[in-house]
């Protein structure tokens, strides 16, 4: 392989603004930004893909809560709906990935790997929960949830009801990063940390899942950093990073130092859940031996001055 490239897959890869999220339209919506990769590919770079898979576990949440109460059957701890996830969205990632590679005459195999990300038990941030998932609730309900099972329910900014939230913890390790680093440099697009990577913590030497969720922009990058791969892409929805976005004096940023990168962050320039966790995982990746990263839309990436690039 020319180089490895990890392509870290933004929300709307799969699921966009006014859709349902039928399986054909997440198929469409997967198939359409594998298309974008091919000028990656006809250069010969190995290739490691990363997504999200927050509306897919939330409506995976929304599932097992309805089947509790409807069918009695039981529902499934989120490590469990976070694994369930990361199967359906690689499949759909394959399946896209597939119908491009043989459009293009590209002899390129695909595999995905269920992949487990360990954080520490002792993470402060476990502590301060902060991550909404499933459902909306009046407060009447959150308040009586949280009575019952002793899950901590917040206000919704948009005022559309209130919604479980869980920590988001720094991951430290990857099972078999080593693995997914081969067979890229073998050839192999390899499908990984799926929504992060499904949350672990280690006891005993032995790995269990924790109610958690883990940031896919910042395990895309240590996964990056575990493989050696020089560049990572981080797709979203907008070309470029932009600082007084939507403000007066709005400017797209060509290129950005880490320190750059980090005065605007202390700045508030880029928004949490949005922009914020995207420039703190490309600095995360430089400051970890990475070349550089490029946070763009899909989109964009056939030419070769697209985004905004992260450097030391």
């Amino acid at each position: 392989m020319k180089k490895l490239v990890v392509v870290a897959f933004g929300g709307n890869a799969l699921l966009r603004s006014g859709q349902k999220g039928t399986f054909q339209e997440q198929l469409s919506n997967v198939e359409g930004t594998c298309e974008n990769l091919v000028s990656l590919l006809e250069e010969g770079c190995g290739l490691i893909i990363g997504h999200g898979n927050g509306p897919q576990v939330g409506n995976g949440l929304l599932r097992h809560a309805a089947a509790e109460k409807e069918c009695g059957l039981p529902a499934m701890p989120m490590d469990f709906c976070g694994a369930e996830t990361q199967g359906s969205i690689a499949y759909l990632i394959e399946t896209g990935m597939e119908r491009v590679l043989s459009r293009h005459h590209l002899d390129r195999k695909v595999v995905s790997l269920v992949t487990r990300v360990e954080v520490k038990a002792d993470d402060p941030l476990f502590q301060n929960p902060t991550k909404p998932v499933g459902p909306y609730y009046t407060q009447e309900q959150a308040e009586a949830l949280h009575a019952d099972t002793g899950a901590i329910y917040k206000a919704d900014p948009k005022g559309r009801g209130y919604r479980k939230v869980v920590p988001s913890p720094v991951p430290v390790d990857i099972a078999n990063v080593d693995l997914a680093g081969r067979l890229a440099r073998e050839g192999y697009i390899v499908v990984t940390v799926g929504g992060g990577g499904i949350p672990v913590v280690k006891e005993d030497g032995v790995r269990k899942g924790v109610e958690a969720v883990i940031d896919k922009d910042l395990a895309s990058a240590l996964c990056a950093i575990r493989t050696g791969a020089e560049e990572l892409y981080i797709l979203t929805d907008v070309p470029k990073v932009y600082i007084n976005f939507r403000k007066e004096g709005e400017k797209a940023l060509d290129t950005l130092t880490v320190a750059q990168a980090q005065e605007y962050l202390a700045q508030g320039q880029f928004t949490e859940g949005s922009m914020a966790p995207k420039v703190r995982a490309g600095i995360y990746f430089i400051t970890h031996g990475g070349k550089q990263c490029i946070i763009t839309e899909a989109g964009e990436l056939s030419n070769p001055s697209c985004g905004t690039r992260i450097i030391q």
